[in-house]
């Protein structure tokens, strides 16, 4: 009994004498696909350019899509309206929705896109802080037509996933700037 106290203390002693050197903090590593664009390519009345790594998927007989990342586990929704004479209540709409993560957000951006030469025009939200969604925006010509996208992913925007929504944050706003009506 005397020998195996001994033993422990002599243990204890010899590791407690080591130094102690502290780990920095682990950070996961990202792997982002280089940025490479192709235009669209639909029956739909507008074009812009989309990521390589995404995937479009359209809805039968209509301009609704889904543009997805797989990889980044997040899809962009996308709608478009022919406008009647209510661009008005549109943008409400659209802006009720943006708002609706109000509550769980810190704070809200919206920074107004208007491109005279294309006749685009429109409005993109953008959060911070913990909600399912990290952007939404529109664009219309403010007389025919209304298109409108919101970017979700499978989880909670949280500051874990803090990279891949600045990445594709990116992709959204490439998706405005090159964006432009087909008028025939």
């Amino acid at each position: 009994m005397k020998a195996s106290f001994l033993f422990f203390i002599s243990v204890l002693l010899i590791a407690c004498s080591a130094d102690y050197t502290p780990k920095p903090k682990a950070l996961i590593k990202l792997d982002f696909p280089k940025k490479v664009y192709e235009k669209l390519d639909s029956d739909c009345p507008f074009s812009f350019e989309i990521p390589i790594y995404s995937q479009l998927n359209e809805k039968e007989n209509s301009c609704l899509m889904d543009l997805s990342f797989p990889q980044q586990k997040g899809v962009l929704y996308i709608s478009y309206f022919s406008l009647e004479n209510n661009l008005e209540a549109h943008t409400k709409q659209s802006q009720k929705l943006a708002y609706k993560h109000n509550v769980s957000i810190d704070a809200i951006r919206e920074k107004v896109y208007v491109n005279d030469s294309l006749k685009v025009y429109g409005v993109l939200y953008d959060y911070n802080g913990i909600s399912a969604t990290s952007t939404q925006f529109y664009l219309t010509d403010s007389v025919n037509h209304f298109f409108r996208g919101a970017l979700y992913f499978d989880t909670e925007v949280s500051d874990s996933i803090l990279p891949i929504n600045l990445f594709l944050k990116y992709d959204i706003k490439h998706l405005i700037e090159t964006f432009y009506w087909k008028y025939k």
